[in-house]
């Protein structure tokens, strides 16, 4: 017992899972203003959006299930990567998401394409630097994000940035073909796989990168100097 409590004592691991916590919590936030801006969501939420135009259950019990499915390729080939941020990811985020979808939905009812935008450049931002938070805290990430995390560790000639693009890619068409399958108009189908999808299959990887060596490593290392 006391050695557990002796790890809560620690300073850093402190740092550390504050990170963790803030960086799921936030990324919620972040999924949230991606559905708001309507311009399409991150390629991960655009593969669960063609999920549940086909599964009629709930967003939040939905999500679960599918990082339920992913979980299980992080625990046969890299149980490292899974920690308490996995587990708060798994049962919190979607939950935050739809806590936050619902709340901008009530305080701007009818945004304008202007308040759109603004939406999607703000959940770009929130959610790489979130992500770069659990990464750094490395207190276990969210299942999706552990496949390429893996694949660039257990080779080492395609890097991180690049097999997070190619990830990235297959759950776009994974979710238009989806959202084809249901029926939706290629309207809709924009809303959820648009430019907004596109920018963060680009960029999503490099700016993680940046935010990791930028601001989150420098974050945990002042508290290992203290």
């Amino acid at each position: 017992m006391n050695k557990h409590l002796s790890v809560f004592s620690d300073p850093v691991f402190r740092r550390r899972l504050l990170m963790s916590v803030a960086g799921v919590l936030i990324c919620g936030l972040s999924v949230g203003l991606f559905k708001r801006a309507a311009f399409g969501v991150d390629p991960f939420q655009s593969m669960m959006s063609g999920l549940d135009a086909v599964i009629p259950i709930p967003f939040g019990t939905l999500y679960m299930i599918v990082c339920a499915v992913f979980l299980i390729f992080s625990l046969v080939f890299d149980r490292s990567k899974i920690g308490i941020a996995t587990f708060i990811n798994l049962f919190l985020l979607g939950y935050v998401a739809e806590f936050s979808l619902g709340l901008l939905t009530k305080l701007f009812p009818a945004p304008s394409v202007l308040l759109r935008a603004v939406f999607l450049v703000l959940g770009i931002v929130i959610m790489c630097f979130s992500a770069s938070l659990y990464f750094t805290a490395d207190l276990g990430v969210s299942v999706y994000d552990a496949i390429a995390l893996i694949l660039s560790e257990k080779q080492s000639r395609i890097p991180f940035r690049v097999l997070r693009i190619m990830a990235d890619f297959i759950c776009v068409l994974i979710g238009v073909l989806l959202c084809l399958a249901a029926g939706f108009s290629w309207q809709k189908i924009f809303a959820s796989v648009g430019i907004g999808t596109i920018i963060t299959a680009f960029f999503m990887g490099p700016l993680i990168d940046l935010f990791c060596r930028r601001i989150a490593q420098p974050f945990l290392d002042k508290a290992r100097m203290d």
